[in-house]
């Protein structure tokens, strides 16, 4: 019987080594992953709002963010900029036009608040990650002053933004919008 405990001991401590090992693994993508702004996105692979072309996701005011690693995209997130929160895509769509001539009038950056219309993940962590780094970028922008999503009215997305911090600010016909602070 003695013998058998120090023989389990030492198995627990290696398989907690290959454990810790295989977690750094896992997760390690996430330290040399960086959001570059993308042309276009397979919108098939889009679990949320598949509908949408790279023609509505790249109109005026519109961008499609991505994470990067070693030249594969790993996660996208899909923004307007706006002056107003929108409750539907089709509002999403006039007021983010709306926002983009407002500030080609004005000779500004376009709207104040940057609406995250959709969001997926191919990799594990991805979806957190790209979060992080948009706010950090919206964090740095002198016009941008909030980061508000336009959500499905899905447990999966109430679940995502609230372990990622957000609040929920309106429930909506077909939607629901939580606000990331920035301040």
């Amino acid at each position: 019987m003695k013998t058998f405990k120090p023989r389990l001991k030492a198995r627990l401590r290696k398989n907690r080594q290959v454990l810790n090992k295989n977690i750094d693994n896992f997760f390690g993508w996430v330290k040399g992953a960086k959001l570059v702004e993308l042309k276009e996105c397979n919108t098939e692979e889009d679990p949320v709002r598949p509908e949408l072309d790279n023609k509505f996701r790249t109109g005026y005011g519109r961008k499609i963010y991505g994470v990067e690693y070693q030249g594969e995209i790993h996660a996208v997130m899909c923004f307007a900029y706006t002056n107003k929160i929108p409750k539907s895509v089709d509002e999403l769509e006039k007021l983010s036009t709306d926002a983009f001539l407002q500030s080609a009038m004005r000779d500004q950056s376009g709207g104040q608040i940057a609406i995250a219309y959709t969001v997926w993940s191919k990799k594990k962590g991805g979806g957190k990650l790209i979060v992080k780094e948009v706010f950090k970028k919206i964090k740095k922008s002198n016009h941008l002053n909030r980061l508000i999503t336009l959500s499905p009215l899905t447990e999966m997305a109430t679940k995502f933004h609230n372990n990622n911090g957000a609040k929920l600010i309106q429930i909506n016909e077909t939607t629901q919008n939580f606000e990331y602070k920035v301040m």
